[in-house]
């Protein structure tokens, strides 16, 4: 049995320079965690500046952080940055008042919720499609953005965003390119300095501020009854200790953000995944021409569409859409054989652990079957978890599952995507794992 190492941190690089491993982080922080966990194991301390970081590289001690030992770790300072954007929202509150904003959203993904949306999803996809010719290239990551946007404006706030759609993702692009300063060391004073990229932040702040705000306000004026996430906001700020107009704003953005950038990044992987790889390609047509012949997906045909839900499942275990999961330790907290200090900062990886071969046969591979085998393991929940895990989870995730597979299913009946010849594909490290050049693919009619 392990004895609590009191004395000493977990091992880790060392570096004489003052900001410690800050630059090799940020220029590559996959890379950079994953040659630190091959050279010192499965606990590694590390800083970043004055910062002491420690990164989990196996589910078991995850599990601890995430859920045996939640109640010890918080947010804290990594999200700083997230709370200059959408404020105390759910991604960045804490405590009691996170528990009470969750309590308050969660009928809007409660099942019968959920299924009331998915005519919305797929209208949004058929839309999206009839703009589309056969042999023209797109940008499938601009697309799956457009039309996600579109689908969360209605779903979520039963708006149609889609012709403010350009400036809200160019709002995005600009807030997204700023945030791999969230690992500098006292990032929260940059905010201070009259510096081109705070100009550029809070111009794009102020730009979903304005979307948000004037849903917001159409809705108060409107006399119409809607069942959605909106009505849930509005109708909790009118009972006793409900929520004031900064709340529900925090609330309103974080959702819309989320719900449309998880799943438009999680979708432009698949097409990649797909188009590189014909048999699953293959497999998966034949799935949706005997399901759905021809017709568009609804709620009834998801418990047919068994290998489109595997597709995408795989495609996230290979680019989960939160690859670096974050937290800050209130108190002492033991892990292994180690005692670590409070303030540490966390590092877990659902991309390091979903690419480890100790838990995935063949990691690199993409194979939907063997991602169905692996799902139904009692053992896989922090061995598979791109929407984290424990009382933080993302609350969004089976949204997230809804819309991605009848988003896919709808597509895929009618269009084969293939890669443009010579297109770069590389990561994108920044909240999530992006393309960095976007993702140019070939539109094909399929002839059924």
């Amino acid at each position: 049995m392990n004895t609590i190492n009191k004395t000493k941190l977990p091992p880790g690089p060392k570096t004489k320079i003052p900001l410690g491993h800050l630059f090799p982080f940020q220029r590559d922080s996959l890379g950079f965690l994953k040659r630190i966990a091959d050279e010192h194991g499965d606990i590694v301390h590390f800083k970043v500046g004055p910062i002491r970081v420690v990164l989990l590289n196996h589910p078991d001690y995850i599990k601890e952080v995430l859920s045996t030992q939640n109640s010890n770790f918080v947010k804290g300072r990594p999200l700083k940055m997230a709370k200059e954007l959408i404020g105390e929202g759910l991604l960045t509150s804490e405590g009691e008042f996170h528990k009470r904003q969750s309590r308050i959203i969660q009928p809007a993904f409660h099942r019968k919720m959920l299924e009331s949306y998915a005519p919305a999803m797929t209208d949004c996809t058929v839309s999206l499609m009839n703009g589309w010719e056969d042999g023209t290239q797109v940008d499938m990551f601009e697309e799956m953005i457009r039309m996600s946007t579109a689908i969360s404006g209605k779903t979520l706030f039963n708006v149609d965003t889609e012709q403010e759609t350009p400036e809200i993702n160019q709002a995005l692009k600009d807030v997204m390119s700023l945030f791999g300063r969230i690992s500098l060391p006292f990032s929260e004073w940059l905010f201070k300095l009259p510096l081109r990229s705070t100009r550029k932040f809070y111009n794009a702040k102020a730009r979903l501020d304005e979307t948000i705000n004037r849903i917001i306000a159409e809705r108060r004026q409107s006399k119409i009854e809607h069942e959605d996430l909106l009505s849930l906001l509005l109708d909790a700020q009118d009972s006793a200790g409900g929520m004031s107009d900064q709340q529900i704003r925090d609330e309103a953005l974080t959702l819309f953000l989320t719900a449309f950038d998880t799943t438009s990044i999680a979708l432009t992987w698949t097409w990649y995944l797909l188009s590189q790889n014909p048999a699953a390609e293959t497999k998966l047509h034949e799935e949706l021409d005997q399901v759905l012949q021809g017709r568009i997906p609804t709620v009834e045909d998801l418990p047919q569409l068994k290998y489109t839900r595997m597709v995408l499942g795989e495609s996230m275990r290979i680019y989960p859409p939160i690859y670096l999961i974050t937290r800050q330790a209130v108190e002492d907290f033991e892990i292994g054989p180690y005692l670590v200090p409070a303030d540490t900062i966390v590092l877990m990886s659902p991309y390091l652990i979903h690419h480890d071969a100790r838990f995935h046969q063949n990691p690199e591979t993409f194979d939907p079957d063997t991602w169905e085998e692996h799902a139904q393991r009692i053992s896989s929940k922090y061995e598979y978890f791109p929407f984290s895990r424990g009382p933080r989870a993302c609350i969004g995730e089976p949204y997230a599952w809804l819309e991605g597979v009848l988003v896919l299913a709808t597509i895929a009946q009618s269009w084969r995507l293939k890669l443009v010849p010579g297109h770069p594909v590389e990561l994108l490290q920044l909240i999530n794992l992006r393309p960095k050049h976007g993702m140019m693919m070939e539109l094909e009619r399929r002839k059924r």
